[in-house]
């Protein structure tokens, strides 16, 4: 009686605990895998890109580029790893998914004839064939980066694809009839284009950091949404490797057809902070009716397309514009728990917990730094410069190694994220031995300190980022990191990032100045820099109430930026905000661009 009695109590505990995890923090914290393309270039490295997340049944699957399956939730915060029956030999590229009813379809990108799958199973991973066979497209048409839609209201059904530099996106009805084939009776007529990028109109389709390369942008992802009565045809562009990668809408009223370009795009757009980039990724409901837009977010270290993927809150405002709220979009939210309002499209904010990253640049003291005589110096203080190709590395990966941290003051501490990146591995499979675990210890005076987190109590599961919300929330100077395992041959440590509140005052409002340029898809910015502040938000949009977008910088960065991301002909509004380790300050009155395009 004894022994159960104790069991209850030790369950009950950790019940508790997992039900405290009301927020997550991008990049997603997924157990992101290493993969067998990998080994014929010798370079080992987790990835995952090009999101789709599917309710289905009221659950959650998300499906994720080449990673041998999928995973499972029930609540966007704990996903687990479901391992298919059946799967393609050569892996899924950004696959379509699609629930319907009680059957989830699933698709992969193909130049070739491959399947179509169905599963009335998902979270067992049971897979049927539904469609052996996809007719084959003309050379080089795919359809590569597909999406599935189906018309509830009229019962029709629709795919979307494509992903160049030379061709558009198209879309095809599909015939439920004879297993989702192309409709008609010639496979090679049944697509037709639906849009096509015009970087010489639209600033973000622009390719390179901060749209500054010439090189001719790429469009993908495609993914298809219904929103009172009309039909909104998301993209991605200009290109997966930089951090201006971002998500746009052409808007139509029928599926196919004709669509015209929103002014407002991009929707989803985060080029600055931590997890710069969230394109091609998909827009789905949860549980509640509140959407969510899926992107990828570009790490590129070891290789170009080393990727994570980021999730953000979604709406459609009273105008019908549909927008994804980025703002601190690197940084702890919460997970809805009822139906938020998006009709003035910044109701999303609730949804931002307001802990605030508390060691930007605060020193940083390591157990350990491994000599690197041919390479760049990888030392602890990279952990806190918020930047994802900078990192630490331990002289050997073994238990005990730590980062210790001094926040310069007392904070309250409610979340850390850990994120890891693969220096030198020589892994090219997630099999069991591949998992995380490590302690979160604070203390106040340096000498006494407390466990606050230990992942080696819960299941066995790699976390490349590892984002841990503190059962309640600590009061300490100093945060440490201390090592269990990892998988491989070194220990590297790109963020150790803290979450939390200062007890001091928010700091004041800068002042912004904006004018477009002659070039419409430019404007210059400049503000003033506040004393205290850690960093600011330039917050920008086509009206005053419509401030969607977002850039963040730091307060040790130049405060003057040429943003590249506009759309010619139509008017913009700026504002600005700082924020420090207490709070954010008043967001600024918005002004207009100095161009006149929006004066009658």
């Amino acid at each position: 009686m004894r022994f159960l009695a104790c069991l209850l109590l030790v369950l009950s505990c950790f019940c508790r605990v997992v039900a405290q995890q009301r927020t997550y923090c991008n990049p997603m914290d997924i157990s992101y895998r290493y993969n067998f393309e990998q080994l014929n270039e010798k370079i080992s490295y987790r990835s995952g890109a090009d999101p789709v997340i599917i309710n289905h049944k009221n659950e959650y699957y998300l499906f994720v580029t080449i990673q041998g399956g999928w995973w499972h939730s029930k609540d966007l915060v704990n996903w687990k790893y479901v391992v298919p029956d059946k799967w393609p030999m050569e892996d899924m590229c950004a696959p379509a998914a699609l629930s319907v009813r009680d059957t989830l379809y699933l698709f992969q990108s193909t130049f070739e004839q491959r399947p179509i799958f169905i599963s009335t199973e998902p979270e067992k991973g049971k897979l049927l064939f539904y469609n052996r066979w996809l007719p084959r497209l003309p050379k080089d048409i795919g359809p590569w980066d597909p999406a599935l839609f189906h018309d509830d209201d009229t019962d029709r059904w629709y795919m979307y694809w494509g992903s160049s530099n030379v061709y558009p996106i198209f879309g095809a009805e599909l015939d439920k009839n004879r297993k989702l084939t192309y409709a008609g009776n010639n496979p090679a007529e049944a697509y037709k284009a639906m849009l096509w990028l015009d970087p010489y109109q639209h600033g973000w389709e622009r390719f390179g950091p901060n749209h500054s390369d010439p090189f001719k942008p790429f469009t993908e992802g495609a993914w298809m949404t219904k929103y009172n009565g009309k039909y909104y045809l998301q993209y991605g562009a200009p290109g997966t490797e930089y951090n201006v990668y971002g998500n746009g809408t052409y808007v139509g009223k029928e599926p196919l057809g004709p669509f015209e370009y929103a002014p407002y795009n991009p929707v989803a757009y985060k080029p600055g902070g931590f997890a710069t980039g969230c394109g091609h990724g998909n827009t789905f409901q949860d549980n509640f009716g509140n959407y969510w837009n899926t992107g990828t977010t570009w790490i590129g270290y070891n290789w170009g397309m080393e990727r994570r993927i980021a999730m953000n809150p979604a709406g459609f405002d009273k105008d019908d514009q549909l927008f994804a709220n980025t703002r601190f979009g690197d940084f702890p939210h919460y997970l809805a728990t009822k139906k938020i309002p998006s009709g003035n499209g910044t109701d999303s904010d609730a949804l931002f917990t307001g802990w605030m990253l508390l060691n930007y640049k605060k020193p940083v003291v390591a157990s350990s730094t491994l000599s690197i005589p041919t390479d760049s110096v990888r030392v602890a203080a990279n952990v806190a410069d918020e930047n994802p190709r900078t990192f630490w590395v331990a002289a050997q990966n073994r238990p005990g190694e730590t980062l210790t941290t001094d926040l310069g003051t007392e904070r309250e501490i409610r979340a850390v994220q850990v994120d890891y990146i693969d220096y030198k591995q020589t892994l090219y499979e997630s099999d069991s031995t591949v998992y995380t675990q490590f302690k979160i210890l604070t203390s106040i005076d340096n000498k006494k300190w407390d466990v606050v987190a230990d992942l080696s109590k819960e299941p066995k599961r790699d976390r490349a980022c590892a984002y841990v919300e503190l059962a309640k929330p600590v009061r300490a100077r100093y945060v440490r990191y201390e090592h269990l395992y990892v998988a491989g041959s070194h220990l590297a440590i790109n963020a150790f990032r803290l979450f939390g509140n200062g007890f001091g005052k928010a700091p004041a409002t800068p002042v912004l100045t904006a004018k477009r340029q002659k070039d419409q898809r430019n404007a210059d910015l400049s503000w003033s820099k506040v004393p205290g502040a850690v960093g600011y938000n330039i917050r920008w949009g086509i009206a005053p109430d419509k401030l969607y977008q977002t850039y963040q910088f730091w307060n040790d960065q130049p405060n003057t930026f040429e943003l590249r991301a506009l759309n010619v002909g139509v008017p913009y509004y700026f504002a600005i905000e700082a924020f420090d380790e207490n709070g954010v300050s008043v967001l600024s009155k918005a002004i207009d661009d100095g161009s006149g395009l929006g004066k009658k």
